[in-house]
């Protein structure tokens, strides 16, 4: 699976920052000091639905740890799955009346366009569920085998109790996992799990559904999370730098991945660190797919609204923060965009190397995009009332935020 185009990433003067961010599973600060080389995994789509601003609003997040990376002169390895094979997407299969495989490849080809129009830097590898069952299979039958998966009338479960940090991703109750494992995709009641939390690894083939060659497991099709951990493994190895997503993927994905990955390999962690992005609401609700409370990417662009402005609107709410989406805070988004295009295309203007340090600053202290615009704010409105001589300040602000934010001006 093909990702989408890369746009250039201005390479500024200087030397960048280093990132401190807010760990999930510490509940606490850390201090992201990668190799030359920083490796970061972010959980894309299951794509039965357009690209909606909640999905916008995380990949910007995380686009901006790759921004500040490339700063301080990093590669980055940065992968991403695409879930195209998932029970939310057979049953939009079923509803609309398309084939199952045709609705994900639409899907994904207008995500892909969402991404190039938001200027997000693509993944070094995208990667979908299908395409990575010959590697899921082994993996499976590893885990059972050393009895760490156990059999149910067919489909295959990963024992929660394997892993000696199971829970250490969440930090939640038991009582609180079984109810987000029943919102989320498990099944806690099903008779005969060991234990209600135990999530699906392998799903045997049930009639009318897709399946595929499981080997010595039978024909069927993957879970949730062992889709991730075969991909992460494969082109990042075990603890990786960052490992990304919405916080409603804290539990279970992201500690059933952990689990299965720790008790796969006998090593500990699965990811150095675990950033989890807000949610995006909106009339009162978490925006999602399964409430249909959605303001669609696409919708907008094809409304005429500028990438550019939709990109400010997501950059003016902290990453970590639950935000309400409204038609005030577009119009604020395109209102800046217009000035800040006006102050940058005068001669010159105030001397700008203060505004790219107070970005860097902000954005390695935990992401602070919030901060981030008001230092550009600032430099917008003493180029409107003071002007300046510098003639090459328009240019490095310009510059700036294209490196730094993925703003183009």
């Amino acid at each position: 699976m093909h990702a989408w185009p890369a746009s250039e990433v201005p390479v500024l003067p200087g030397q960048g920052r280093d990132l401190d961010v807010h760990d999930t599973a510490t509940d606490g600060r850390v201090a992201l000091v990668p190799g030359p080389v920083a490796r970061i995994y972010v959980c894309g789509i299951t794509p039965y639905d357009a690209t909606h601003l909640g999905h916008a609003a995380t990949y910007n997040a995380f686009d901006l740890v790759q921004r500040v990376w490339l700063d301080t002169k990093r590669q980055v390895h940065y992968i991403q799955n695409v879930t195209d094979i998932d029970d939310p997407l057979l049953q939009r299969a079923v509803e609309t009346g398309d084939d199952w495989a045709t609705l994900a490849e639409r899907e994904t080809a207008l995500f892909r366009e969402d991404m190039t129009a938001l200027r997000m830097l693509p993944p070094k590898a995208f990667i979908g569920a299908v395409e990575s069952i010959p590697r899921i299979v082994p993996m499976v039958e590893k885990l059972r085998d050393m009895g760490a998966a156990y059999e149910l009338e067919g489909d295959i479960y990963f024992s929660v109790e394997s892993d000696v940090h199971f829970g250490e991703v969440s930090r939640y109750d038991a009582e609180t996992m079984r109810l987000l494992s029943a919102e989320r995709g498990g099944d806690p009641e099903r008779p005969g799990k060991k234990n209600p939390l135990d999530p699906m690894l392998w799903m045997a083939a049930r009639e009318g559904e897709p399946h595929w060659d499981g080997a010595s497991l039978g024909a069927g099709r993957p879970g949730w999370h062992i889709e991730c951990v075969a991909i992460a493994l494969e082109h990042l190895g075990m603890g990786f730098d960052v490992q990304g997503g919405g916080s409603d993927l804290i539990f279970p994905h992201h500690e059933m991945g952990a689990s299965h990955a720790q008790a796969l390999t006998g090593e500990f962690p699965f990811a150095s660190t675990y950033v989890h992005a807000g949610m995006v609401g909106l009339d009162g609700e978490k925006m999602s797919k399964s409430k249909g409370n959605l303001v669609f990417v696409s919708a907008l662009r094809r409304e005429g609204v500028d990438p550019v402005a939709i990109r400010l609107a997501l950059l003016a709410n902290h990453y970590r923060a639950d935000w309400e989406y409204t038609e005030a805070v577009l119009q604020e988004a395109k209102a800046r965009l217009a000035r800040w295009r006006a102050a940058v295309s005068r001669p010159d203007g105030p001397a700008a190397e203060g505004v790219l340090e107070e970005v860097r600053v902000a954005l390695a202290d935990d992401l602070d995009s919030p901060a981030a615009l008001a230092a550009v704010d600032r430099w917008c409105r003493e180029q409107e009332t003071n002007g300046g001589t510098d003639e090459g300040a328009p240019g490095l602000v310009s510059r700036t935020v294209d490196a730094l934010l993925g703003v183009a001006l």
